[in-house]
């Protein structure tokens, strides 16, 4: 589930994955990061009733401007319900950024963009259904570049690791499940 209601599932939902072999539901809900994980957990929570439960559940959300306990308690609420997180501190325009090259500057939102214009080449449309295929030959360059940005922080305090992501863990993930020619 993902915070966006656009901007993540337009760029998750580019992968490619073999939709034979696996079943890969991508929501966009438009909620904060609490409302999200509780959400979250009810569809995890249905899904085994109904005796279809997932093999894994995620929750994609940014830190914003949301106040640091909403952030802390929803990525401990996911945890401990057993789903995984693929948060980005301050923006998931991290993810794309870190594409291009590897930098630890805090940015605002309007940073973000400012920067991956020139870095595009065009003009950044936040809710682009296209940002996956544009980066796709940078991805392995934005994985490496995520982890080795995680790691300066020590202990990791993703509240306070801005910026940072883990949105590189879900795309490994995706990557598995990848169609092949």
């Amino acid at each position: 589930m993902c915070e966006g209601a656009k901007t993540e599932p337009n760029y998750f939902k580019s992968f490619p994955i073999d939709h034979k072999k696996f079943k890969v539901i991508i929501v966009g809900e438009g909620r904060n990061t609490d409302s999200l994980v509780e959400e979250t957990i009810k569809l995890k929570e249905k899904a085994k009733r109904e005796n279809k439960p997932y093999n894994q559940v995620w929750c994609v959300f940014d830190r914003d401007s949301f106040p640091v306990r909403n952030f802390n308690r929803a990525i401990q609420l996911a945890r401990s319900n057993k789903i995984r997180v693929a948060y980005s501190n301050e923006a998931f325009e991290i993810w794309y950024l870190l594409h291009f090259e590897y930098f630890i500057t805090a940015m605002s939102r309007t940073q973000y963009r400012k920067k991956l214009e020139p870095l595009l080449g065009h003009k950044y449309m936040k809710n682009s259904k296209t940002m996956y295929s544009e980066l796709l030959n940078r991805q392995q360059s934005a994985i490496r570049n995520s982890k080795k940005l995680l790691s300066e922080y020590k202990p990791v305090n993703p509240v306070e690791n801005n910026p940072s992501t883990t949105v590189f863990k879900l795309v490994e993930e995706l990557n598995k499940r990848i169609r092949t020619v």
